[in-house]
């Protein structure tokens, strides 16, 4: 299912409270909201926002990692990836 990036976490829908706060977050950075190189939301503030547990949050960004769309340094926060296809100096 597809999600905005103002979509709200739905508890009776059918995709895991993950899935739909990864699709939202996938939205987010589509739209621009967080730059390639700079930190989205921490998990702190995700968890506030969305009411959800911090497993839960950090699952979103698991599959985020895995899907190459942000990176995690440790005891720093989590970066937006730069595009595919481009690298520091800009596209291919």
């Amino acid at each position: 299912m597809d999600y905005g990036p103002d979509d709200e976490i739905e508890r009776d829908a059918p995709e895991p409270p993950f899935q739909q706060l990864a699709g939202i977050l996938r939205a987010r950075i589509a739209r621009g909201d967080w730059k390639p190189r700079r930190p989205i939301s921490s998990e702190t503030r995700l968890c506030e926002e969305f009411g959800l547990s911090r497993p839960t949050v950090r699952r979103a960004i698991a599959a985020l990692v895995a899907d190459g769309l942000v990176f995690v340094v440790p005891q720093r926060g989590t970066y937006v990836a730069e595009p595919a296809g481009e690298d520091e100096h800009g596209p291919e």
